[in-house]
């Protein structure tokens, strides 16, 4: 018989709160959800008892990332060597090349990935098993007051929130963008880590008025194939800059590393 595998949720947001209550709820066979680590006093809201996180690391052998990337800078390396498996959420906390590289030599715990708002990424990686991926382009469109952030100019801004129609705000490399959106685009580090090159991965993030969906189109090209994958979500009523869909994406993982039988690997 398969053991059960004891999960400790990080961060109890839009994410860490469907992912939660559906592991309460025991809709993920061979997971059980055994704390929620989060730095607000949660009260009677998590249907587990709230705890540190090395508490967490004492009594779970798995831990889900939904709390963004500072989360998996602080704490990534030191879940891994306490033996704990982690799944992280935010991965546009790899764009750090260095902490990525940690990542991937740690443990005895494992790193996992979840792809996210986007599919295609199981077959992006194979296909880079065939040879390199000569040019990867992803363009992400969303509503201009999800995108706004700190260091933009007050024209840009003025641009973005007088708009008409789609406006580019930025182009760049999957090294690049995910600095400057870090709630935003874990898509393209999620594309990057499939093609395994930070700067292959062409990345044009666009605001628009009518983006009712949120959009992403990944193209991708080499000698052995194209592929071209487009997404349209509807953002998380809670979290405008997330995607509803990411945290039934994270079950889906979470349920593969429970050994869920059925799961396309």
């Amino acid at each position: 018989m398969s053991t059960v595998r004891k999960v400790g949720i990080v961060g109890w947001g839009a994410i860490g709160r469907v992912v939660g209550t559906a592991l309460a709820e025991g809709r993920v066979g061979g997971a059980e959800l055994v704390c929620v680590v989060d730095n607000r006093p949660l009260g009677e809201t998590a249907p587990a008892p709230q705890a540190t996180f090395e508490e967490a690391l004492g009594t779970c052998d798995l831990i889900v990332e939904a709390a963004g990337q500072g989360v998996v800078r602080e704490w990534g390396e030191r879940v891994l060597e306490s033996g704990t498996d982690l799944l992280i959420a935010s991965t546009g906390a790899l764009t750090d090349e260095d902490l990525a590289k940690r990542l991937l030599a740690a443990g005895p715990g494992r790193v996992y990935f979840t792809g996210g708002a986007v599919g295609g990424l199981d077959l992006l990686q194979a296909a880079r098993s065939l040879g390199p991926l000569d040019e990867v382009r992803l363009t992400t469109t969303k509503l201009p007051s999800t995108l706004e952030q700190p260091w933009m100019d007050e024209e840009l801004l003025a641009r973005m929130r007088s708009a008409t129609g789609p406006v580019v705000v930025m182009t760049g490399t999957a090294r690049e963008i995910p600095v400057k959106f870090p709630k935003s685009t874990n898509v393209a580090a999620s594309v990057a880590l499939a093609v395994g090159d930070l700067d292959t991965v062409r990345v044009q993030v666009v605001a628009d008025p009518a983006a009712h969906h949120t959009r992403h189109v990944i193209e991708a090209s080499g000698a052995h194939g194209a592929y071209r994958f487009e997404v349209a979500h509807l953002p998380d009523p809670g979290n405008p800059a997330t995607s509803q869909v990411v945290p039934y994406a994270v079950l889906r993982s979470l349920a593969a590393l429970a050994g869920q039988t059925g799961q396309i690997l």
